[in-house]
């Protein structure tokens, strides 16, 4: 099994979003079909306006399918004591198909994808780590995130 990495770019649009709802899938569970479509009629116009600029996106193909993503969106925060050039980036979205598992890629994805934060001289890495990718992020670098404040949200529209 020989898997290619690379920089995603808008000829992949309709991959991303097949494993976009794959990840969303395995992260909460099967989708209804008005939530697939809902992500599927605004996913691909967000990908066409973004990726490649504030959104950097990974790729492992196999066969020539795509079979791993990871993503990195900047964004550009006042500076602060945590941040001192003001420039951030979440991190998402690292999805690897089952059948391509425990073979390293999702490392090699977010090694990528750290390199490319380098480049960008971006301050921070944040992300959200699920039970699976938790020891993953750890042995890479990735700390928990300890902190005087509380993580919270508020739902818009809700």
């Amino acid at each position: 099994m020989e898997v290619a990495y690379r920089v995603a770019k808008t000829d992949d649009i309709e991959e991303l979003v097949r494993l976009r709802l794959e990840y969303l899938a395995a992260d909460f569970g099967e989708l209804d079909s008005g939530q697939k479509e809902g992500i599927c009629s605004i996913l691909p116009d967000y990908l066409n306006r973004h990726l490649g600029k504030d959104l950097h996106v990974e790729v492992a193909c196999c066969d020539g399918k795509l079979v791993g993503t990871c993503w990195m969106l900047a964004v550009e925060k006042p500076a602060s004591i945590a941040f001192p050039h003001g420039l951030t980036a979440a991190v998402f979205n690292v999805y690897v198909d089952p059948t391509y598992r425990r073979k390293g890629i999702a490392r090699k994805l977010m090694e990528r994808l750290i390199n490319q934060a380098k480049l960008l001289r971006l301050d921070r890495l944040e992300l959200r780590a699920t039970a699976m990718g938790h020891e993953l992020y750890r042995s890479i670098g990735f700390v928990d995130d300890e902190s005087s404040h509380t993580s919270m949200n508020y739902a818009v529209g809700q």
